[in-house]
């Protein structure tokens, strides 16, 4: 009866089966475990070792049963187990006629009564995953979905999610849709028996039944077998890996086949992929189990290769080479994977994997060589191998670590790709930070050289991309940190400067950097962290003060819970002395701080009362620094202790200026809050010190300050308190410069320092009492200023008047202090200011005395805050001083200069902006930078068009060309038109120093519009004859073509990514290139355009002109052509159509560019394909000849 519907079973190769016969169906059904009865009575004809027992298909046969009846009986119940929504009952059953099906092929025989079917087969294979809940799966495939939308840290949106699930499923035409069918504890664990039962006779049958002529079933043995440990049998991966080992056999297939087919699919382990039969591999979210199952698959594969080991190295290697092409976002678990992988490997093999990896960090792809990079970082976690007998020589040379130190870390420190550079600097520094001494010793070679190593670092922490300036500062706070380089304050320097960067996380890192370092270089740490908190940017600020309450704030505790051993709390009073001492000049950038926090009530009563307790003794210094900045916020002070300290400062034999300062700071802000008796008791006391002139002059200053401050304390009578003290103190100075001056030989005897301090104490006291200087003061400090060169007859500009002033042998210290005094005079007395401003400009022109033209620079300056109308005029002789023969002139007029132009008291007139740019090239480094800052960070920022403005009048400026109409026209002297010219070939370096330094921060609008303007205003002046062709003439036009040809005057909408960069894969970044490649598109029709129309028809009346009178700057305009004619490569003939002579020579010279090109490139690849092993070389494939060469 059963006859035709099993013939109609085999027929149709079981994907289908038509119902059973209902009255068979249910004698079955009576018993549930009637299949797992029939395994148990089977299982013994299943030993082949067992030679007493009676085969299996012999006793079918005495019993009438037809083994392919039973196995069309099993595929009945095996298929319903695959229906929509089965039950508990259907999927028990079906995982028993599997379980009951691989049984029988396990049995000897089975072969040869054809009980093996290859779609039956794989069916079983599949049935753990049909069989068992897939909710879990659904829900992870909604998280997924989720997770899809973005990344919150990058602000990236991702790829679309594929529509398949995260679960391996079979079926891809299952419905989404199906019923869900809910399972108790109870029956998941008889679920879990049963596919253990299927699990555990699939690798019984593996170890006998051969799948070598069945290459399809023996892929799908491997594919499923991953899947039971991916997604089920995760707390049994021993049967999944036993089961890989098996098919590792050679019982399955002829040589390598079998182990190449589990390798393969383990590579999709390994690289964290899941694979599809019609889709591409994709990337899975690196979870907790797809993590732990990558990890298992490398140590089966080390298992394996450790039984195996000659036949599976090969197959090793070509493993790791696989794993290096893993997608960037995994790129470092791959690196580690391919680290311990290479552990298993012996050292011949090793070495070929290292000189593999070497050629592959020269690969053209940026992520090619990131990996290389991730790699030899993990190789240099492992120990060092030892060369031995079984090395090829030429394979000796990749064992050791300084290759991959020296080879595939430091050589990518110039790596074209901004990328790659910055995380090989970075690599630089974590070799540092490994166990390994043979990593750090390599590292301690390639710094031998502290000269080129400054030189080195000094050009990467200036590098044009952020993240590579902040892995430069990371591998420099690493070299100093572990003693590679010294700690010289060049050194230290390089930190500290960065953290003034113009990138927000530039600086965040280098103040990081120099947190590291802290207890090293405490000084560097101040310079670099307390100019932070007044940053232009919020966040910055922010970190620095974050950084001054971590580290000496929050450290500071009362006398007695002080301690030696505490290393916080010490390097806490180290960093407040080293502000009392070495950078007293940092004191502006630390009051800033505590203004911040002031507000914010950070200083409790018991801070303070903590702080006065450290007054006395060897922390008393950095105790009032602290109590000076707190004591205007902190009402709650202990005055009797402050009082108590004043009492000892004034009858004290030895002053210590910064704390007495401090002392005196802290009475001025505590002053409103005294009785009158004790304010009294203090004047007296300020104004018996001030008269002895026997203090320093910072604390004369103090005091005076003080005393002001003691008079704003009572308002009623602030006017009468300071004429009183003041104008008795101006009175006191009078009496002395009058006996020094105007008394016979007075001033052959004087006392220098008493003579400055008597000056000082003028100026400082008149700014209060201004009724109280009379014109006597006047004549008797104009008197100092006399200069002694200076004969009676002598001849003065005409400009100038000339000087009242009787010649002296007054020192230069005292002038110096008296030009600050007689300043302080003219901020009060505008007729002294009128009559002594032009002496002061003379001074400058004429004057030999650095310290004197240092003080007239900034008295003329704050002059031009209260005067502002009338001293403008004098600018020019101001900015003279930025080509004074002292770098302290020049780098006080540069900032002095700054703050007027920031302050909007000084404009953009004359001269001044050329004669600022030549700052820039400077003789001295520091000014140069120092310019560079100031015109970019501070001036630019308000004045955005600045250096448009200004770029054409530059070009003629600096050749000292004035025979144009309109340009370079402002009034100087022949002196200063010696000074500021940077004309001839001797000065050309420094001209287009200047000119690349502003193109650099040009806009791409600011960029196209000079362009055409330097063709109309420059170049169309040569051809309409409006300008000679002399040689004054060539000069100027052989500047501009070349200016015309430098790389910055090239629109950035123009130029594709950096070169090496590879394309990013998500949705925004293609959106991004789609956009730049029409955005590029658009552009370069207008630039055509622009070029066509309004540049072509003067260059080509320019070559004519150029060509008749033989002249040299026909060159240079060729060699613009050849540049700019390289984007139009195509079109020459179509361009230049009106000058057939012309185009055809610009051709020429791109053909002969083009081969010199190409030679370039082929010298270069036959020195990569016979490359050297030096730690200095450093040319990668992946450079262009250009970049190479440069």
């Amino acid at each position: 009866m059963l006859a035709p519907w099993v013939d109609a079973v085999w027929d149709l190769e079981f994907t289908h089966t038509d119902p059973l016969d209902p009255v068979i169906e249910e004698e079955i059904k009576e018993d549930p475990e009637v299949f797992k009865t029939i395994y148990m009575q089977l299982l013994p004809f299943s030993n082949e070792d067992d030679d007493n027992t009676q085969s299996v298909w012999v006793v079918f046969g005495e019993n009438g049963v037809s083994a392919k009846t039973l196995v069309a009986v099993l595929s009945y119940f095996i298929l319903r187990a695959k229906t929509k929504s089965p039950s508990l009952e259907q999927r028990l059953c079906g995982l028993q006629a599997a379980s009951l099906y691989f049984l029988l092929l396990k049995i000897p025989g089975s072969v040869a009564n054809k009980v093996y079917h290859q779609i039956l087969f794989d069916t079983c294979l599949n049935m753990p995953l049909k069989c068992w809940p897939q909710d879990s799966g659904k829900k992870r495939k909604k998280d997924s979905l989720k997770s899809s939308q973005g990344d919150p840290k990058t602000g990236k949106r991702s790829k679309p999610p594929k529509k398949v699930s995260e679960e391996m499923e079979i079926d891809d035409d299952e419905d989404d849709e199906e019923e869900v069918v809910y399972f108790s504890a109870q029956d998941l664990l008889k679920l879990r028996e049963g596919i253990v039962l299927l699990v555990r006779t699939l690798l019984r049958l593996l170890e006998r039944f051969s799948l070598r002529d069945k290459p399809q079933s023996a892929d799908s043995c491997v594919q499923v077998t991953l899947v039971f440990y991916n997604y089920i049998y995760r707390i049994l991966p021993e049967l999944s890996y036993h089961g890989l080992g098996l098919l590792c056999s050679t019982i399955h297939g002829e040589g390598d086949e079998c182990r190449r087919r589990v390798f393969r699919k383990l590579l999709y382990v390994i690289l964290m992929m899941k694979t599809q039969e019609r889709s591409k591999p994709c990337l899975l979210a690196p979870s907790q189990t797809v993590c732990g199952a990558r990890d298992q698959a490398i140590l089966f594969i080390s298992h394996i290769v450790d039984k195996q080991r000659e036949a599976t190295l090969p197959l090793l290697r070509i493993l790791v080479q696989h794993i290096c092409h893993q997608k960037s976002e995994y790129r470092a678990s791959g690196a580690q994977a391919v680290g311990k992988l290479m552990a298993n490997m012996p050292c011949q093999d090793y070495a070929a994997i290292v000189k593999w990896l070497y050629s592959y960090s020269r690969n053209n792809k940026v992520a090619f060589r990131m990996f290389a990079l991730d790699v030899a970082m993990v190789l240099l976690e492992q120990s060092e191998r030892d060369v031995d007998d079984t090395v090829d020589p030429e394979l000796a040379v990749f064992l050791p670590h300084r290759f991959l130190v020296h080879n595939i870390i430091y050589n990518h420190r110039n790596d074209v790709s901004p990328t790659v550079r910055g995380h090989a600097l970075h690599c630089l520094a974590q070799c540092l930070e490994l166990g390994s001494q043979n990593a750090t010793k390599c590292v301690h070679e390639l710094f031998s050289n502290n000269e080129e190593t400054l030189t080195l670092f000094k050009k990467h922490v200036s590098d044009p991309k952020t993240n590579a300036r902040k892995s430069a500062l990371e591998t420099v706070m690493s070299l100093l940190k572990h003693g590679v380089i010294s700690c010289s304050a060049e050194n230290l320097s390089i930190l500290s400067d960065r953290c003034r960067d113009p990138a927000v996380s530039v600086k965040k890192k280098a103040m990081q950097c120099l947190m590291d370092l802290l207890a090293v270089i405490q000084e560097a740490w101040l310079r670099g962290v307390l100019p932070a908190v007044m940053d232009s940017e919020s966040s910055v600020q922010e970190k620095a003060l974050e950084c001054l309450d971590h580290v000496v704030i929050a450290h500071i505790k009362s006398q007695g819970k002080y301690r030696d051993s505490d290393a916080s709390q010490k390097l806490a009073w180290e960093l407040l002395g080293l502000l009392c001492e070495k950078c007293q000049d940092l004191s502006r950038y630390f009051s800033k701080a505590f203004s911040v926090w002031a507000p914010q009530q950070k200083f409790t009563p018991t801070f303070v009362n903590g702080l006065l307790s450290h007054t006395e003794g060897e922390r008393a210094a950095a105790a009032w620094l602290l109590l000076a900045k707190i004591a205007s916020c902190s009402p709650k002070l202990n005055y009797g202790t402050i009082l108590d300290t004043w009492e000892n400062t004034i009858r004290s034999p030895v002053v210590s200026v910064t704390m007495t300062c401090h002392i005196l700071s802290v009475l001025g802000d505590i002053a409103s809050n005294l009785n009158d008796d004790t304010k009294s008791r203090i004047v007296d006391d300020l104004m018996s010190w001030l008269k002895t002139f026997s203090l320093p002059l910072e604390v004369i200053s103090s005091c005076v300050d003080t005393l002001v401050r003691f008079a704003r304390s009572d308002n009623t009578q602030d006017t009468l308190f300071l004429n009183r003290f003041c104008g008795e103190l101006v009175s006191v100075c009078e009496s002395y410069l009058s006996g020094v001056i105007l008394q016979e030989k007075g001033a052959e005897n004087i006392n220098e320092d008493l003579l400055v301090k008597h000056l000082y104490t003028l100026g400082a006291a008149s700014l209060h009492c201004p009724s109280k200087v009379g014109k006597r003061i006047f004549l008797l400090v104009q008197s100092v200023l006399t200069p002694s060169e200076q004969q009676p007859g002598e001849d003065l500009p005409a400009s100038q008047p000339l000087s009242q002033f009787k010649p002296n042998s007054m020192p230069t210290v005292v002038r110096a202090h008296a030009v600050i005094t007689l300043g302080k005079l003219c901020l009060q007395h505008e007729e002294l200011m009128l009559k002594y401003l032009p002496v002061f400009a003379r001074e400058l022109e004429v004057g030999t005395e650095l310290a004197v033209r240092s003080n007239v620079v900034v008295v003329m300056c704050d002059l031009c805050v209260r005067y502002t109308n009338t001293v403008t005029r004098y600018i020019p002789n101001i900015s003279a001083c930025l080509r004074d023969k002292d770098p302290i002139v020049r780098e006080q007029t540069l900032i002095m200069l700054t703050n007027l132009l920031q302050e909007e008291y000084v404009k953009w007139k004359g001269a001044l902006f050329f004669r600022f740019a030549i700052a820039l090239v400077d003789p001295d480094p520091t000014i140069a930078d120092l310019c560079e800052y100031c015109l970019v960070d501070l001036l630019l920022k308000k004045s955005p068009l600045m250096f448009s403005q200004h770029f054409i009048e530059c070009i003629f400026h600096f050749n000292s060309y004035e025979k144009h109409k309109k340009y370079n026209k402002f009034p100087q002297t022949e002196s200063e038109k010696s000074k500021f010219s940077l004309k001839g070939p001797q000065n050309q370096g420094k001209r287009f120093r200047i000119y690349r330094f502003l193109l650099k921060n040009f806009t791409d609008e600011q960029r196209f519009n000079i362009t055409t303007k330097i063709c109309q205003d420059i170049l169309a002046s040569f051809v309409d004859s409006e300008l000679p062709l002399d040689s004054d003439g060539s000069e100027l036009l052989a500047d501009t073509f070349d200016i015309l040809s430098l790389k910055e005057m090239k629109l950035t909408a123009m130029s594709g990514p950096a070169a090496g960069e590879e394309p990013q894969e998500d949705e925004m970044a293609m959106a991004k290139a789609v956009l730049q490649v029409a955005q590029k598109k658009l552009v370069s029709q207008v630039q055509k355009r622009n070029f066509v129309e309004n540049v072509i028809p003067i260059i080509i009346s320019l070559k004519n002109m150029l060509e008749e009178q033989h002249s040299p700057v026909l060159k240079h305009l060729m060699a613009y052509l050849q540049v700019t004619m390289q984007e139009y490569r195509s079109e020459v003939k179509e361009l230049f159509a009106a000058d057939e002579q012309l185009a055809a020579e610009v051709e020429y010279n791109l053909k002969q560019f083009e081969k010199e090109k190409q030679q370039e490139q082929q010298q270069m690849e036959n020195q990569l394909a016979n490359f050297t092993l030096s730690p200095r070389r450093n040319v990668s494939p992946a450079q262009t000849p250009k970049s190479a060469l440069r």
